[in-house]
């Protein structure tokens, strides 16, 4: 069909064409040759004074151009907003400085990004400096007493054991700047899988129950067998585990800890409750700061990142963390992960 409406177009185009070269011919044959020469002679000066003009015209709409685009492109160096500037008309320069101006917000956005970026390197490199100065010092000290001194079994015994324990909290506090280095740049992977939640929240306990049996805490955990979300269960382990252990951290001997899961309409949310010491309400947010502890909780072991940590984990999965407290009766920390 499009074929026979092309061919009579062409159809159409031929017919007038021959018709308008034959009433040009008969025209012609009924004016004198002298009419004719002057006639060709004035449409040829005509037409050479129109393509003069033409071709100045251009010029100058190209110069024009050239002009604004130059001006804009300075603008834009020097952080400016354009004066000059109408994005919804229908022009050429419009159309170049719309351009011109989506490739400076990116160009901008990328820089940003860049001075942030390099930002948090320089503060993860002055806060990995300043948490290893510690137990590295402590070492240090420790060597120079065992090489420097002649003391017995026993002392030497017993300074060892104090270094052994510098060691495993070095080894602790890399692990975890590692973790929170992968956080902040960006390289943190993570692999969202539909699977039972019973069993991440497992995973976490696992890693919290000896310390909690020393304390003679109590642990109770309510969660569906059934029940399935889509998340990392590795991470979320980890993320559930730091707040876990920060609860057993904070419980005095015999107390109880208590995990309730409740599947929501769009969240499915993780109620892990304790019978600690509390937190004051101004504090809500500055325990998800990195290295932030309070005045005091400083005697108990821990380096402040546990909880940030748990947050970044749980935000890079759609999910986010809330806090409820009273002080000196405890805390709930409620993770919701995305159903």
């Amino acid at each position: 069909m499009k074929e026979l409406r092309l061919i009579g177009v062409c159809q159409k185009l031929l017919l007038g064409l021959a018709f308008c070269a034959g009433m040009t011919g008969l025209f012609f044959s009924y004016i004198p040759q002298e009419l004719i020469r002057g006639f060709l002679f004035v449409f040829c000066g005509i037409a050479f004074i129109a393509t003069v003009f033409w071709a100045f015209w251009q010029g100058r709409q190209l110069s024009e151009l050239s002009n604004d685009i130059c001006e804009t492109v300075d603008i834009l160096l020097e952080e400016r907003e354009p004066k000059n500037f109408f994005p919804y008309e229908e022009t050429v320069i419009s159309k170049v400085q719309n351009k011109l101006l989506q490739y400076y917000e990116k160009m901008k956005e990328e820089r940003q990004q860049s001075r942030q970026d390099k930002q948090t390197i320089q503060e993860l490199v002055s806060d990995i400096s300043h948490q290893v100065k510690t137990p590295i010092a402590n070492i240090q000290m420790i060597t120079g007493i065992l090489n420097q001194h002649d003391l017995p079994c026993d002392k030497q015994h017993e300074f060892l054991n104090l270094m052994a324990v510098q060691i495993d909290k070095l080894e602790f506090l890399m692990q975890s700047l590692i973790k929170m280095s992968r956080l902040e740049t960006g390289i943190f992977v993570l692999h969202l899988q539909e699977t039972r939640l019973s069993d991440t929240i497992a995973g976490a306990v696992s890693m919290i129950l000896a310390e909690a049996e020393k304390k003679n805490i109590q642990l109770q955990a309510d969660c569906n067998s059934k029940l399935t979300v889509k998340h990392d269960p590795k991470w979320t382990a980890e993320a559930i585990g730091n707040i876990l252990d920060n609860a057993v951290k904070y419980t005095p001997e015999g107390g109880t800890i208590s995990i309730l899961v409740r599947p929501w309409q769009f969240y499915t949310r993780i109620d892990i409750s304790d019978t600690g010491i509390g937190i004051d309400q101004e504090n809500y947010n500055a325990i998800f700061q990195r290295f932030y502890r309070a005045q005091e909780v400083t005697t108990e072991q821990g380096i402040g990142l546990g909880l940030y940590l748990a947050r970044g984990i749980i935000a890079r999965q759609n999910g986010y963390i809330t806090v409820k407290s009273q002080k000196g009766k405890g805390s709930t920390f409620s993770v919701f992960l995305l159903s």
